[in-house]
């Protein structure tokens, strides 16, 4: 065995241990004298054919592996990581371009050496920064399937960790792609679950990578030698395995029991390197590239943000893992227990600890007692089922609680009240969302959290509230208060209180500001001058060349007036933001509220109103996207609850009933564990197979029924319990109680159809939210103070941000535009205009939803989203303001409301022709309708009616005209192409054509647009204006591109509603799917190959009306020949250069 190899590049230490045995003769002589040399070189040849498919899937797997590795470990922060699908999982990736580009030359070269049968063994080491020790080895052992030719030495390995069942050397089997992705999950959910028995990474670490390979492999220059980084005295934990046709990857975890155990050191920086290895005689000797210096803030505990039912599902899976899981658990609330004594938090009196959750119902604790001391702290914790909790004894809080034996809540700050629980035994009744409670009897404090390294800190914020707000000293006059810096555990903004006299009375009448209508009424101006231009030319021509038929252009103009509404519209208000008034963006009007409200107070205004938070899921990951939203809302929740509010948490599932078992077990896990109320219905079966019921989800687009059915379960829930008798002494505790009931007779009725639990019951105001969206963490009080002080408003629809899933250029790209498009509706709104709703972060009065309610035709259940159009939302708003509500929009929030945007091109594509399908849908019935009910919707022709006001239909008309306009662009264009290159000469002036047209729309788009934009951000002092200005032109190219390539696709959307054709769609994508070039290219094929089809064929033609046709039909005209081939162009690329699957070139 050589010793190992020092190089320049090699990070650590020169060691004189000897790598781990791995033997295998680097050649073996052929026994058989019957072959020759040169069919030995077509055995090897055809070998390395049959090794290919299948290393290129292991080497895929090591590429997640150490993704997946360093996420899980905490060896990048979580915020360093973006979340893509691969194997059908969610799997969290780097996205740090230094880390990504690393790991990417390490694959390239691992490619290389898979191909060619090398490799013998992947190893990524994780190794303690400040001691060198080596603390975890991930082992990943690679054995060659029916290798015959050129096979390693078939004696057996002393290491055991390497070594393989005998028997003989491995067939290969033939296996599907579906049953290798099946154990490569399996792979994977076990490294995930790791973190239930790995111990805390505690301070800085680095990570290695080393690479056993043949002694004949070819090594890169810069590559240099390293040990083999065993860890001395380390336990080891043999993982699953997965086979593929060609490979067997067999899996190993070996970890040190002597790391401390304790959190990361914020404020640290945390290096990576990464080092690779390859095989010299029998021995493997790491060698190692240069690495860069990556310096990183560390994680949150354990890196492991996921909920304990992922910590349950993981010890299910990994043999013994349920042990390291609750010693992890033992030694947390052991050293919890120890801050605790440190802290003087404790007496020592039974009923004072902590307690850590091992899964549900089974609680880590300390001290040994506490269990069994008489006083219920476990059994209380346990039925209130949190992560984990800690009780808090001090003689200030003792003085605190026990000098207010009869309130039901303690004052820590001049906004937030803390509640207070009689005894022990009411813990599991109190409002969990404020994460703690004064426990009168025992003049205690228990807290909880979802995270154990946040106990401590949110246990000193209360004692640090508590004593400020005791202790209020005022700042000598002249000088300044100071803080002490710290950001607040509770995050709560200033805000004006309403005094006793206005708590009772409702908000004055708001002025009705007219800017907007002056704006419409110039808007109309400019076009009917701009179309009398046309009709003097008809007249001209008229007196010049009488021909009546001219007069047929009468029969374009309500076409030319309705889609030239927004292009006027546009250059009118592209000058109001460059020189009108901007003040009223900061104020509050009828329609608007660029301020924030008074805000209520409960000692004033008496019980808050009760909050419901409605969201609506699908399919999505429950870690990468449900559960951060989770987490935003109840953040917004506790702040509330602190504020003396309550509020719920309805999701309204429509995937439950169809993910797989494992997955919906783990959603419900997650709802129990955070008390959120669910609903689930069954899959869509219209015509069910014997021993099924059928089920109809209604809609093109399921979200409208998914709630409705939602919904009408919590309603019918209440008709129950208003029939349930109530004696004088009801308590919330009898309450319950018959909810339960209530709920459980409701589900026994469907017999098993719907699924559901928690709280379901509607709160006075809904705040309706998308699942990958982030809320502020104070905002329901200032939602509820608005809405409680403007009757008249319904909706409150709040102005959003953006939130961003990944860091390609095409969500990037969108992001602008959303923030754009934001940008022109605050200033619309503000100027008068009705405010627009958008079906998400937004406040519903639950009353008034209740008020236009229907009962529908095709079923005959009351609803209240309408189910029979892809615009739910506009529908609810019409409904709402025929009823004599308003819609308002808030703007005071600095977009703190974020929303997700599309991830990919698709996505972008079908929200358009969503988009184009509900205007369509609005207005029109489809022609198959139009003999028996008329050419236009009953909505419609409420809405032509309804009393709001006329600039604000403009408004509307004008939008909704843009998706016609849109549609019919690839059609004018190539009838324009046909006309002008034809008939050039002989048209009459009042034609214009395309190439003007075109001109025109980068003038007043383009131009005016942008420039104007970037004014406005700048007066309104949300950025600079050279800034701004560069920001909106450098995605001039992106949309040039997609407006001009989304035409065809909005047409189709349009003519399949016309013509009654089936279109539907799904939820938008959540996650970015992570696939290869190839795919992505087969994908772009399949879905976009009538368009391909249409400029392959329209290219060929215009090159043969140009130079294969006689010369007088030839087109060569500019302003035919530019149009026409600017829409084949950004059609044609499109679906290419706006797709990063496409363009990052992942092989």
């Amino acid at each position: 065995m050589s010793e190992p190899r020092t190089t320049r590049s090699s990070k650590t230490a020169s060691s004189t241990s000897k790598p781990a045995s791995a033997s295998a003769s680097t050649s073996s002589k052929s026994t058989s004298k019957s072959k020759s040399k040169s069919s030995k070189t077509d055995g090897a040849k055809v070998h390395k054919l049959a090794l290919k498919g299948s290393s290129k899937i292991v080497n895929e797997f090591f590429e997640y592996s150490i993704n997946t590795i360093l996420f899980q470990r905490g060896v990048y922060p979580a915020e360093d990581f973006t979340a893509v699908k691969k194997y059908g999982l969610t799997m969290m990736v780097t996205a740090d371009d230094q880390v990504k580009a690393y790991i990417k030359k390490i694959m390239s070269q691992l490619k290389e050496w898979m191909y060619g049968g090398k490799i013998t063994k992947l190893v990524v080491v994780i190794t303690s920064k400040e001691t060198g020790e080596h603390v975890e080895r991930w082992q990943f052992d690679v054995q060659i399937l029916g290798k015959n030719a050129k096979t390693r030495s078939s004696k057996t390995t002393t290491d055991q960790e390497n070594s393989v069942p005998d028997g003989g050397e491995a067939v290969p089997e033939e296996k599907t792609e579906t049953e290798i992705q099946a154990e490569i999950q399996s792979v994977f959910r076990q490294i995930t679950a790791s973190v239930t028995f790995l111990p805390m990474l505690d301070g800085n670490c680095t990570f290695n990578v080393l690479v056993y390979a043949d002694a004949d492999s070819d090594v890169p220059l810069e590559w240099g030698d390293s040990d083999a980084k065993e860890i001395k005295n380390g336990e080891k934990v043999q993982l699953r395995s997965f086979s593929s046709s060609n490979h067997r990857v067999d899996t190993l975890v070996s970890y040190s029991t002597s790391i401390n155990m304790g959190f990361f050191k914020i404020g640290k920086k945390k290096t990576a390197d990464v080092e690779l290895s390859e095989k010299v005689g029998d021995a493997a000797q790491p060698v190692a590239p240069f690495t860069p210096s990556a310096p990183r803030w560390p994680g949150s505990l354990a890196s492991h943000n996921g909920s304990s039912a992922d910590l349950r599902r993981g010890s299910q899976i990994i043999d013994g893992a349920a042990n390291f899981q609750d010693a992890k658990c033992d030694v947390m609330a052991q050293w919890l227990h120890s801050k605790q004594e440190e802290k003087i938090w404790t007496s020592g009196e039974p009923g004072e600890g902590v307690l850590i959750k091992k899964t549900k119902g089974a609680y880590a604790y300390c001290p040994a007692g506490l269990f069994e001391d008489g006083t219920g702290l476990y059994q209380a914790v346990s039925a209130l089922n949190v992560r984990c909790a800690m009780t808090v004894n001090t003689q200030v809080l003792e003085l605190f609680v026990s000098s207010r034996p009869d309130e039901h809540f303690i004052q820590i700050h001049r906004t937030l009240r803390l509640q207070v629980v009689p005894n022990i035994a009411a813990l599991p009744h109190c409002q969990r969302h404020q994460s703690a409670a004064f426990i009168s009897d025992t003049a205690t404090l228990l807290v909880w959290e979802d995270e154990p390294t946040r106990l401590i800190e949110r246990a000193e914020y209360i004692q640090d509230a508590l004593m400020k707000m005791s202790w209020k000293s005022e700042p000598v006059e002249g000088e300044e208060a100071k803080g002490d810096g710290k950001k607040p555990f509770v995050q709560i903004e200033e805000y004006d209180e309403m005094t006793e006299e206005e708590a009772g009375m409702d908000e004055k009448p708001r002025e009705t500001v007219l800017w907007q209508s002056i704006y419409e009424a110039a808007t109309i101006a400019i076009l009917i001058a701009c179309i009398g231009f046309g009709w003097r030319w008809v007249a001209v021509q008229h007196i010049q060349d009488p021909k009546w038929i001219r007069l047929a252009f009468i029969i374009v103009v309500p076409a030319q007036l309705w889609l030239g509404l927004f292009f006027f519209q546009s250059l009118v208000n592209g000058l109001a933001q460059l020189f009108g008034p901007v003040g009223q963006l900061e104020r509050n009007t009828k329609y608007y509220s660029g301020k924030a409200p008074r805000r209520l107070q409960r000692d004033t205004f008496g019980p808050l109103p009760h909050v419901t938070v409605q969201m609506p899921v699908y399919k999505e990951g429950l870690r990468a996207v449900i559960e951060p939203t989770v987490r935003s809302i109840k953040q917004a929740i506790s702040t509330y609850e602190l504020q003396g509010g309550t509020a719920n948490i309805f999701i309204n599932d429509d995937g439950m009933q169809l993910i797989s078992e494992e997955e919906a077990r783990a959603r419900q896990e997650y709802y129990d564990e955070n008390q959120i109320g669910w609903v689930a219905r069954p899959k869509h079966n219209p015509k069910p197979a014997d021993g099924e019921k059928m089920f109809i989800r209604r809609g093109k687009f399921k979200k409208a029924s998914n709630m409705n059915y939602a919904m009408r379960l919590s309603v019918q829930v209440e008709e129950i319990l208003a029939t349930t008798p109530r004696h004088a002494q009801w308590t919330q505790h009898d309450e319950n109680e018959a909810y339960k009931s209530a709920m459980q007779r409701l589900l026994d009725e469907r017999e098993g159809e719907a699924w559901s639990e928690g709280n379901i019951r509607m709160g006075d105001y809904i705040l309706i939210i998308d699942s990958d969206t982030r809320v502020p963490n104070d905002c329901f009080l200032e939602a509820v103070s608005e809405m409680e002080q403007s009757p008249q408003v319904a909706i409150l629809q709040y102005a959003s941000g953006v939130m961003n899933v990944t860091n390609s250029f095409f969500e990037n790209g969108i992001t602008f535009f959303t923030n754009l498009i934001y940008t022109n509706i605050r200033f619309s709104v503000a100027n008068g205009d009705v405010a627009p709703f958008v079906g998400h972060n937004a406040i519903l009065r639950w009353s008034a939803l209740q008020n236009i309610g229907y009962e529908c035709e095709d079923d005959g259940w009351e609803k209240w989203w309408s189910e029979s159009t892809v615009s739910e939302d506009f529908d609810m708003a019409l409904r709402l303001q025929a009823e004599g509500y308003i819609v308002r929009l808030g703007a005071y929030k600095n977009g703190g409301y974020e929303e997700g945007v599309s991830l990919t091109v698709y996505d972008e594509l079908a929200r358009w022709e969503k988009y184009a399908y509900g205007c369509n849908e609005l207005i029109f019935h489809p022609f198959k309708d139009w003999i028996f009910r008329g050419p236009f919707t009953k909505l419609f022709r409420t809405f032509i009616t309804s009393k709001m006001p006329i600039h604000s239909k403009l408004t509307i008309l004008a939008y909704i005209g843009t998706y016609y306009a849109i549609g019919s662009s690839w059609i004018l264009t190539l009838m324009n192409y046909v006309i002008i290159g034809l008939f050039n000469g002989h048209l009459d002036h009042y034609y214009l054509d395309s190439f003007k047209v075109y001109f025109s729309i980068v003038i007043i788009f383009t131009a005016l647009g942008n420039v104007a934009l970037a004014v406005l951000r700048y007066r309104i002092g949300e950025s600079g204006l050279i800034r701004a200005l560069f920001t909106n032109l450098k995605w001039v190219p992106l949309f040039t591109i997609f407006l001009g390539g989304v035409s065809m696709h909005v047409s189709q959307a349009l003519v399949c509603h016309f013509f009654s054709i089936d279109m539907q769609w799904g939820a938008t994508s959540k996650e970015l799917e992570d696939i290869s070039f190839w795919e992505a290219i087969g994908d772009v094929v399949k879905k976009f190959k009538y368009t391909f089809i249409f400029c392959i064929t329209m290219t060929a033609g215009m090159i043969c009306m140009a130079f294969v046709v006689p010369e007088d039909w030839q087109i060569r005209l500019i302003t035919a020949v530019f149009p026409m081939g600017m829409v084949v162009s950004t059609h044609f690329l499109l679906p290419i250069v706006l797709n990063p699957q496409l363009m990052t070139f992942t092989w």
